[in-house]
């Protein structure tokens, strides 16, 4: 199996209602031909270098997958048919890819994202508490002081 990396240009006029189907289509491609897509990377609306289809902007979106030279056809085949696509181009990033051990890179990688999520809603709520303390001693300081004028 072999790794490969697509990117490809979607007419920016669509709602992600309307995008959000081809990304499908192409994780059930994948998927059916035996790949594994390892990200799907959305880089959004960009200004074109050359005007595509009487566009001057297109809607980005990276992919990153293992799979053979049929699966690749495929994907080619589908943005060569769908009209939402505007451009595209495949690169092969290496030739003999272990499968599990990109399997074992991605669980990894997302696990550390779920931990880092955990920590920053962690030091969110913290600041929130820390944040009501001092509200609460500026009121009792605001409340003592009204008491010595008095």
């Amino acid at each position: 199996m072999r790794r490969y990396e697509t990117i490809f240009i979607i007419d920016p006029d669509l709602s992600d209602e309307e995008r959000n189907p081809v990304v499908e289509r192409l994780q059930e491609i994948i998927n059916q031909h035996g790949g594994f897509l390892v990200i799907t990377d959305e880089w959004g609306s960009k200004k074109l270098a050359y005007e595509v289809k009487k566009k001057i902007r297109g809607y980005y979106i990276r992919i990153d997958y293992c799979g053979t030279g049929k699966l690749v056809n495929e994907i080619e085949r589908f943005f060569r048919i769908d009209d939402r696509i505007m451009k595209y181009m495949t690169v092969l990033l290496e030739r003999k890819v272990d499968v599990e051990r990109i399997k074992e890179e991605k669980a990894k990688s997302e696990l550390e994202e779920d931990l880092h999520a955990e920590n920053d809603k962690l030091e969110a709520t913290q600041n929130l508490s820390h944040a009501s303390e001092y509200e609460s001693l500026g009121d009792q300081k605001t409340h003592i002081e009204t008491n010595e004028q008095e």
